[in-house]
Formats: C-alpha cells, structure tokens, sequence
C-alpha cells in the first residue's frame, strides 16, 4: 500500500489521506472545493465542480494515472437540483469513449460549506 500526497490539490482536512494506491488500484478521497491552499472556491456549483474536478486530477497525476483510467466516481450533492450543472462540468473531463462508472448522491451538507464533493477509484 503507498500513500499519495501532492501539494497541488488541498490538504486533508481530518484523519485520512488524499489517496491510497493499493496493487493496480487507486483510491482517491472525496475532494470538496478546495484551493491547494485550504480556500473554499467562492462561486455558484459550477465553479464548486471545477475546482473539484482540478483537485481530483491532481491527484491522480501524482499518482501517475488519469482520468482516462478512472473506474469508478461517486458525487455528492447538498442540492441534487444542481445534478445538471455539475454533469455538464464533469462530463468534460471525461471525453471520448472512456467513461467510469458513477452514482450521485444527494447528502443534507458537506464539510466547509461545500456544495460538490467527488471521489474517484482509478487504475495505475
């Protein structure tokens, strides 16, 4: 088992890791909105997505894989209204044919007053 650091997405925020890399699997821990420096992005849904989707990329790169081997994400949603809006954000990150699979969640709050939080089981 090997942990994944990178200081180009947001520290953890309790007791756990930005990832664990376990055989030829990588499990990412849920990103909330996050600038790498601990800011929560200011903004509507949308730019909640971007950033978590910026975050998660990050650390799979550190990882030494991508979105291109993703297998599986789980997205969780304060407001599942907002369903359409982060599909179209997290839509563009996962072009051609590959697409994980995923399931979205509608959840009461999310730690720091986020509206999105995301996270991602890829290979390596």
């Amino acid at each position: 088992m090997e942990i994944i650091k990178t200081y180009k997405a947001p520290a953890a925020i309790g007791p756990y890791v930005q990832a664990v890399k376990t055989g030829n699997l990588l499990f990412c821990s849920g990103q909330i909105p996050l600038e790498a420096d601990g800011t929560l992005v200011a903004g509507d849904v949308k730019d909640q997505a971007k950033q978590v989707m910026e975050n998660l990329k990050e650390v799979l790169v550190a990882a030494g894989t991508s979105f291109e081997k993703a297998v599986k994400c789980t997205i969780y949603l304060v407001d599942i209204n907002d369903f359409a809006s982060v599909n179209e954000v997290y839509g563009g990150y996962f072009t051609g044919e590959h697409k994980p699979a995923r399931a979205t969640v509608g959840v009461a709050a999310l730690p720091k007053g986020a509206k999105v939080e995301i996270d991602c089981v890829a290979e390596v």
